[in-house]
């Protein structure tokens, strides 16, 4: 099994990579922040970004070399879409 931790800042971060954790979320972190994580990071877990982010942003974060990014704007933002399908017998 996998383990994913979640983190808020920098020293949750440092404590779940000396865990050894598989993955780590970064959850609501500005660009900035993220890039001082991925230099701790240093290869040694895989990173997920999440919290917020726009089509934009998550480009610049993927630059940042981040290996997965959750946007879940994709599916509670998205637009209703209305159809109905009629059969002839």
């Amino acid at each position: 099994a996998k383990v994913e931790v979640e983190v808020e800042t920098l020293e949750q971060l440092r404590e779940a990579v000396e865990a050894e954790v598989d993955i780590v979320m970064l959850d609501n972190m500005s660009y900035e922040t993220a890039c001082k994580a991925m230099d701790i990071v240093n290869g040694r877990v895989l990173v997920e970004v999440s919290g917020g982010l726009t089509g934009e942003e998550a480009e610049k974060y993927a630059a940042i070399g981040v290996d997965i990014i959750s946007m879940g704007r994709l599916t509670h933002s998205s637009p209703a879409f209305d159809v109905s399908l009629l059969l002839d017998a």
